[in-house]
């Protein structure tokens, strides 16, 4: 004797409220797993704290000020977040900016050419430097700390050594008679007065790094790719993710962001120093952990890059302004270092616990 399965009932049909990808996320929660909470918190406090301190810091022109210190850390900012968060470092960026400015001077200077040549050789030399951290990162699997290390001391030789032997002198010729440069210069460093307020290209450069990258991190699957990455190398490539690929990118991303901060350095002042951009890149990493981005990688964001960047200009500024001795800046600067990790940690962790 045969017999028939019961008809499928409601009952039998998978419990909906029980099913996790279905599940209602509270905006309290959504915002307790923000990676930039901790740093937004940090920021309002630093600028209260600023506002009663200094009787200046609230004016316009000195807002302006303060944006534009946050902007020129911020353009390396966003790169090295998302660098972060594949779980890499680049202690080669700070210099990397100086190489980009040297190499569009002197290519300029000695080929009497137009500087737009200049600024093209260096964007293709700079992102070759981007493209050889990772070749030898993804080759030799070498800890990025040891391959960005050597190339930041090879970088700061070449820097010195090709500055004297091509000018003579530790710094670079001037180019601002040269072809090109006032056009140029609108580009990287033009600015923007309305009344008191002066506001520098620069954080226009910031604000659209910042959208391309929190897009890229949030809207495509380049950004599912680094968090994969960043969390789990060997798990990542095992379902398909073109690891070796996505460091490369990201290291070119970083030196992208170092020639664009190499040409404001260039136009901005006419001539460069060759020692310059020596230590920045602690800097960046600083703005990035800030920020809320892991030691460890595979978690963080780009907008708390930014937030990062915008603290450390209001404490570098808002010092000045109180007319404090500016020698305790790195004090404050480490202390804000170690409060923004623990408070990021923490805010973490609640995130976790509350899924």
């Amino acid at each position: 004797m045969s017999t028939t399965a019961p008809p499928a009932t409601p009952d039998r049909t998978p419990d909906k409220a029980t099913d996790e990808r279905l599940l209602r996320t509270s905006p309290l929660r959504r915002l307790m797993g923000r990676p930039e909470l901790g740093s937004v918190v940090g920021a309002v406090a630093v600028f209260i704290f600023f506002s009663i301190i200094a009787d200046s810091f609230l004016q316009a022109s000195s807002l302006s000020t303060v944006m534009y210190a946050a902007s020129t850390l911020g353009i390396m900012a966003v790169p090295v977040a998302l660098l972060m968060i594949g779980g890499e470092f680049d202690l080669s960026a700070g210099v990397l900016v100086t190489s980009s400015a040297l190499i569009s001077s002197m290519v300029s200077y000695q080929m009497t050419a137009n500087v737009w040549v200049g600024i093209f050789v260096s964007l293709l030399v700079t992102l070759a430097v981007g493209v050889f951290n990772g070749f030898m990162l993804t080759r030799t699997k070498l800890p990025s700390f040891i391959i960005t290390l050597g190339t930041f001391l090879m970088l700061t030789g070449l820097n010195l050594g090709f500055t004297k032997l091509i000018s003579g002198t530790v710094s670079t010729k001037s180019i601002g008679d040269m072809e090109g440069f006032a056009s140029a210069k609108k580009v990287f460093a033009s600015e923007l007065t309305l009344g008191d307020v002066t506001l520098k290209v620069t954080i226009l450069w910031w604000f659209v790094l910042v959208a391309l990258a929190t897009w890229i991190l949030l809207r495509t699957r380049f950004g599912n790719w680094i968090f994969a990455v960043g969390g789990g190398a060997d798990a990542a490539r095992a379902v398909g993710v073109p690891v070796n690929k996505t460091k490369i990118g990201l290291y070119m991303g970083v030196a992208f962001a170092a020639w664009v901060s190499g040409q404001h350095l260039l136009f901005s002042f006419d001539v460069v120093q060759s020692g310059e951009g020596v230590g920045n890149e602690l800097t960046y990493i600083i703005a990035a952990v800030i920020g809320g981005c892991l030691i460890t990688g595979g978690y963080g964001s780009a907008i708390g890059s930014a937030v990062g960047a915008f603290i450390f200009g209001m404490t570098s500024k808002g010092i000045v302004y109180a007319e404090w001795n500016p020698d305790w800046f790195k004090f404050f600067l480490g202390a804000m270092l170690l409060l923004a990790t623990l408070l990021n940690a923490w805010v973490r962790k609640r995130a976790e616990a509350s899924k």
